[in-house]
């Protein structure tokens, strides 16, 4: 063992005469173990949340989306279609065609998001098939048919088998001009679906291409749904698609579809992450006062180990290792509590929530290789930093003046 360390650890634990400096040392390393365990907890629940979210998104929206702009002609179409044969990460893609309608029923109206996929594709570009709650979500070749959210037909009071009457734009083009009177069209509902989600389940409805061509009066499709063999994927597919096609604008990733939301998220994580940081930097202070009153106590021993040939980079290491040994044992203890914390959770829901109110019995936990990295080194760092002044000014001592001091 080099000697450097066995003084640093004999300072920072076999202090007898020195009491109240040692309590601070405990304090610090109490401070840093509680500060490390907050970030570990908070970032997980953070992440647990996000990929709840995340999970809820992509279940509905694809992991790609291409717009087809509405100047672009037939030959757009179909090189985007080629562009997505030719990738080996597509598990599945299919146009769409999609526009806001005026759902009619006898209790009320309502104005709703209406998408039409090709029936055959629907399974895998969208997650609507595997939620259904009633119905089917296999739409006939020929039939007027559609499904829609859990909220918007309790909304309506409508079921299965109930028929729809939808007002689009198209329907009132001609009625504005007074050419004709406005065309409704009738729909029959064939599936209910529940997304675990209000905005989807309250305003988002589903229907076949061909069906959704005639709402809107579509001329050729309006864009194209991507699901990818790995959500992972969608960024690399993303950059090629708009360097290939030059607009950003028509090739978004599922995490451009809701930016909004995810900005806000990230900026709630990263200020939970500075706010609990004050933890351990209230604890580095602290640090800070421990070993500057240790150097003042140790003056004459520091005088003597530079009489006998220390140097000034061995009496730094000696006080600048008492800082990384609070570190070490705060940052190891936080990672142990902080990950128990974690572990009881996922294991007994300590903290549950209320199924009537919320769409999770308990608080998400997901616990990320990076953050049970980063947080540790966050906080050996920090305590690292707070010994540099008091091993500096320890380094700088003269023997003579040390040695005289007592």
């Amino acid at each position: 063992m080099r000697y450097t360390f066995f003084i640093a650890k004999r300072y920072l634990l076999a202090r007898k005469e020195a009491g109240f400096i040692t309590v601070i040392s405990m304090i610090s390393v109490l401070g840093v173990t509680v500060g490390v365990a907050a970030l570990i907890v908070v970032l997980s629940v953070f992440n647990g949340f996000n990929g709840l979210v995340t999970d809820i998104l992509v279940g509905f929206d694809p992991h790609v989306r291409i717009q087809v702009p509405a100047a672009a002609g037939d030959s757009v179409v179909t090189a985007v279609r080629s562009a997505l044969q030719e990738q080996p990460e597509v598990a599945a893609f299919s146009p769409y065609v999609s526009g806001k309608g005026m759902m009619i029923s006898k209790r009320t109206t309502k104005v709703i998001f209406i998408r039409g996929l090709e029936t055959d594709a629907l399974p895998s570009v969208s997650g609507v098939a595997s939620s259904m709650v009633m119905g089917n979500a296999r739409f006939a070749p020929d039939a007027d048919e559609i499904v829609i959210g859990y909220s918007l037909a309790d909304k309506l009071g409508i079921g299965l088998d109930d028929t729809l009457y939808i007002v689009t734009s198209a329907g009132v083009r001609d009625a504005l001009t007074g050419m004709a009177l406005p065309q409704l069209f009738a729909l029959r509902v064939i599936g209910i679906y529940e997304a675990r989600n209000k905005e989807y389940d309250g305003v988002y409805a589903f229907t076949s291409l061909n069906t959704a061509g005639a709402l809107f009066a579509a001329e050729r499709y309006h864009g194209f749904d991507v699901r990818l063999s790995s959500i992972d994927r969608s960024d690399e597919l993303v950059e090629e698609l708009r360097a290939r096609f030059g607009d950003t604008d028509i090739v978004q990733s599922w995490f451009d579809l809701h930016r909004d939301l995810y900005s806000v998220m990230q900026v709630e994580r990263w200020s939970a992450f500075i706010i609990l940081a004050l933890i351990i930097a209230v604890a580095s202070f602290n640090l800070l006062g421990s070993l500057t009153m240790t150097v003042i106590e140790k003056t004459r021993d520091i005088g003597i180990l530079k009489a006998m040939g220390a140097t000034q980079k061995d009496i730094m290491t000696i006080f600048r290792l008492e800082g990384v040994l609070v570190g070490v044992v705060g940052s190891v203890l936080g990672l142990l509590l902080g990950t128990f914390i974690c572990w009881l959770q996922v294991e007994f829901q300590l903290f549950a929530l209320d199924p009537s109110v919320y769409i999770i019995p308990a608080i998400p936990i997901e616990m990320r290789t990076m953050d049970l990295i980063l947080v540790p080194l966050s906080a050996l760092f920090l305590c690292s930093l707070a010994a540099y002044h008091p091993a500096k000014r320890a380094a700088m001592l003269q023997p003579s003046d040390a040695v005289r001091w007592e």
